[in-house]
């Protein structure tokens, strides 16, 4: 598979979606439906299933702290940028925040690191630290902020796992990994299929929410923010893992391991996430589709550079 072929499905399910909204096929609340059916059922599955087929063992360390470092230091930037140089309230910093820093590890991460790596294996940690660390922080600071007095409620925190679907399915699928158990055939077979739809109805869903108009959004996406969004994604990022690589002496093919994943676009979730908690959808569908635009020609560079 090239570089190129990786990237093709989510443009052409994003366009899918935006031509579906705008000749009438899906309805007004295309979108919104399409989120919450991805949020709450298709997303869990995915993440339940790969979670649980995931050994827990043989973690690379001093990789996966540099790509950690580097995912710390740009969602932090992007979310103190958010309120200091954009003026956004502070329940609206978590997307802008992820969406700087949280990377498409899922059907773009995959092909590419096929294609550029030669193996997966690095990629599913970072899927792990991705969903049981980076997830929940920003799920809980949403869900904070979401609290009509904007207070860290330690009961609400506290049962957040039962309450929200992707931590919870993260949760239980880890369990199952740790026990070794793997769920009857037929309740695997329906969670395939559910989980099977999780991608591209995420993409169709970002496709619909595109095509709507202006002045139904709230927070509009200025062009100054997303230039910066892109920059600490495509940019920042590859760059703070690479340094951090160095400091951490790795060899040429992790180093090369940490940058690309580090490099990949911003992932669907954010806009998912944006959309279910009402907040940052703007910005979170259109970095979407700038960094994944982009990224072709970013990863394509760092690979020659690194390769």
């Amino acid at each position: 598979m090239s570089l190129v072929s990786a990237f093709v499905p989510i443009w052409i399910l994003t366009a899918v979606g935006w031509a579906a909204c705008r000749r009438g096929l899906l309805g007004e609340a295309a979108a919104s439906a399409l989120g919450r059916f991805v949020f709450h059922l298709a997303m869990p599955a995915a993440l339940f299933l790969a979670l649980s087929r995931m050994p827990l063992s043989g973690f690379a360390g001093r990789p996966l702290l540099a790509f950690g470092v580097s995912t710390a230091a740009v969602v932090g930037a992007g979310w103190v940028a958010a309120g200091r140089l954009f003026g956004r309230a502070p329940g609206e910093r978590p997307i802008r925040g992820m969406a700087a820093g949280y990377v498409n590890s899922a059907n773009l991460g995959i092909p590419i690191a096929t294609q550029v790596l030669g193996d997966v294996s690095f990629l599913a940690e970072v899927v792990l630290v991705q969903v049981l660390v980076v997830t929940p922080v920003i799920l809980v600071a949403l869900d904070r902020h979401r609290d009509p007095e904007g207070r860290v409620r330690v009961r609400r925190i506290a049962s957040l796992p039962v309450r929200n679907p992707v931590i919870l399915a993260s949760l239980l699928g880890v369990a199952c990994s740790a026990a070794g158990l793997r769920p009857p055939s037929a309740a695997g077979a329906s969670l395939t299929l559910l989980s099977g739809a999780a991608v591209p109805a995420a993409l169709v869903a970002l496709g619909a929410s595109l095509h709507r108009t202006a002045p139904t959004r709230t927070e509009p996406a200025e062009p100054t923010e997303l230039a910066v969004i892109a920059a600490l994604k495509l940019v920042a990022q590859p760059v703070v893992a690479y340094a951090a690589g160095l400091a951490l002496d790795l060899s040429a093919s992790q180093l090369l391991a940490v940058v690309v994943c580090a490099g990949l676009p911003t992932a669907q979730n954010t806009f998912i996430f944006g959309q279910e908690y009402g907040v940052g959808e703007a910005v979170a569908n259109r970095a979407v589709v700038l960094t994944t635009t982009l990224s072709l020609g970013t990863l394509a560079a760092a690979a020659a550079l690194l390769g």
